[in-house]
């Protein structure tokens, strides 16, 4: 039979892949066909969505986007053997898109049958996990910190380094969590590889538990994600019925159980430690640190909490070595990282490189600009609290310390882009607007500076003692950014003092570049 795949990632369910699989599937059962329609996860490149893909001896021929509408034409141009159609856009690994990209992290996603465990084994899953296994609890940290594996959530703080600490740490009890709580703007790499191979972090999970000696793990996923969470549950129970995980890993390791939960619909339990009390069934509230997480975590137990793709990375690392991991990126931050390209932009989507991309080689070459053809103005990178960067920045690589010199942050490694339409002073009020949405409330320089700050660039915007005001917006961020209890509040200046610093004139309504932008 032939093999046909069609995504059954959220992204492309939403531009109607069900539709075009149901629509395949009815039009070869008519001509006669036997064909094996094959579910898979996206390969990222969303504005091709939904994307067809057709087993050939050449290798896998792509065809999209397509819509129900189209599939008549397709079984007419024998797409079933890579006939020439429209819509083919030739060998999908050929694709400049992907075949441009460094996949590591990513490297199964839209290949596999997501929930199928023959797939995901004949192409190397469990292999990290297996070498792991031979390993000591000590050996297993230490590769993981010579990978030079840094978070993936947004802080980049050294991966090895946290579970060293959980290793040492004397306890009857450990734990892993996976924040899959993933809350930015323009995000979707947790969603995407929980949808299109969840094994990936299911075997992460287990090399990071037989790390540190602990036994019951948890991922907590974002309450917006019901595909993911159906997903990556059933690939728990597949995992577990199948003797991968629960009673002992692989048959021969210690005891792993794992457990999905569904998180509580707040962006502040994005947020390691309100994460945990979450967990707990209390009130998503930050805690104060120390202790730390890694010494009195969940349930006050040692814990590791980290992102899930760095949990999903750890696999590569043990298969592939990590010499071969630590070779891509620069500096300090080694290996790749998942950019999520979205916003204005023609061609948005996944795209896994080293670091050191730029993010004029993200907008321009893989983005194609903006989708509305309009000039570009503005970048924001890390989510809703990033900073926004200018043209003139946007040969800024994408490295940890390198954001961190022109007062940014990679965050979740989204990527948002705006046309010149866009107004900074607005975006800056809903930076403050937004915290004080999503503040847990504990600390009073994010629960009421956040609020003030609003109110005070809206006075700031209709030219109230504007100077003074300015001043004032300023002491508020200081205030914030010292003073906050969690990254929620100590972040929120980011956007709005970068909006301040590179486009001052969207802060006077007298500005001429104003009227001029809005009168086009």
């Amino acid at each position: 039979m032939i093999r046909t795949f069609v995504p059954i990632d959220a992204a492309a369910l939403s531009v109607g892949a069900g539709r075009v699989a149901k629509a395949i599937a009815e039009a070869a059962a008519a001509r006669g066909i036997a064909i094996d329609l094959v579910r898979n996860g996206s390969r990222g490149l969303l504005w091709l969505e939904p994307l067809v893909e057709v087993e050939t001896p050449a290798g896998r021929v792509a065809y999209g986007p397509v819509a129900p509408a189209d599939v008549t034409g397709l079984f007419d141009a024998d797409f079933l053997n890579g006939g020439a159609h429209a819509l083919s856009l030739g060998l999908t690994e050929d694709i400049p898109y992907l075949k441009r990209q460094e996949r590591l992290t990513f490297a199964r996603c839209g290949i596999v049958d997501p929930l199928s465990l023959e797939d995901y084994r004949a192409h190397g899953g469990w292999k990290g996990l297996e070498k792991a296994l031979t390993l000591t609890g000590a050996e297993i940290v230490e590769q993981v910190t010579q990978s030079g594996l840094r978070g993936r959530g947004g802080a980049g703080f050294p991966t090895g380094i946290k579970w060293r600490t959980v290793l040492n740490a004397p306890a009857d009890q450990k734990y892993v969590v996976c924040n899959a709580d993933e809350g930015d703007s323009g995000t979707f790499a947790d969603r995407m590889l929980m949808e299109g191979d969840p094994y990936a972090l299911i075997e992460g999970m287990a090399i990071a538990a037989i790390a540190v000696g602990a036994t019951l793990g948890f991922v907590y996923i974002r309450s917006e994600y019901p595909h993911a969470f159906r997903t990556f549950s059933a690939a728990i129970a597949r995992a577990t019925e199948a003797g991968l995980i629960g009673a002992s890993v692989l048959g021969t390791g210690p005891a792993f159980h794992l457990e999905a939960r569904l998180g509580a619909g707040a962006y502040i339990c994005g947020e390691e430690t309100s994460l945990l009390e979450s967990l707990e069934g209390k009130r998503g509230l930050v805690r104060f640190k120390p202790p730390l997480p890694a010494i009195e975590g969940l349930f006050g137990k040692p814990t590791i909490v980290n992102n899930l793709v760095s949990l999903a990375t750890v696999p590569v690392i043990f298969e592939k070595g990590w010499e071969h991991y630590r070779d891509f990126g620069m500096g300090r931050s080694r290996g790749t990282l998942p950019i999520q390209l979205a916003g204005n932009i023609k061609q948005g989507g996944l795209i896994e490189r080293a670091f050191g991309i730029t993010l004029r080689e993200l907008i321009e070459d893989y983005g194609q600009g903006t989708a509305s053809g309009r000039p570009f103005r503005a970048v924001q990178v890390g989510g809703p609290l990033g900073a926004y960067f200018p043209e003139a920045l946007l040969d800024t690589p994408l490295d940890y310390e390198a954001f961190a010199a022109v007062k940014g942050m990679l965050g979740h490694g989204g990527v948002v882009v705006f046309d010149d339409q866009v107004d900074l002073a607005e975006q800056a009020k809903f930076a403050m607007e937004f915290c004080a949405e999503e503040s847990c409330g504990k600390c009073t320089p994010c629960r009421i500076g956040s609020t003030r700050g609003a109110e005070v660039i809206d006075k700031i915007i209709a030219d109230e003692e504007r100077g003074n005001n300015l001043v004032l917006l300023a002491d508020l961020c200081t205030l914030m950014l010292d003073g906050s209890l969690c990254a929620l509040g100590g972040l929120t200046p980011y956007p709005v003092l970068s909006a301040l610093t590179h486009f001052p004139d969207d802060f006077d309504r007298t500005a001429a570049a104003r009227p001029a932008r809005a009168a086009e």
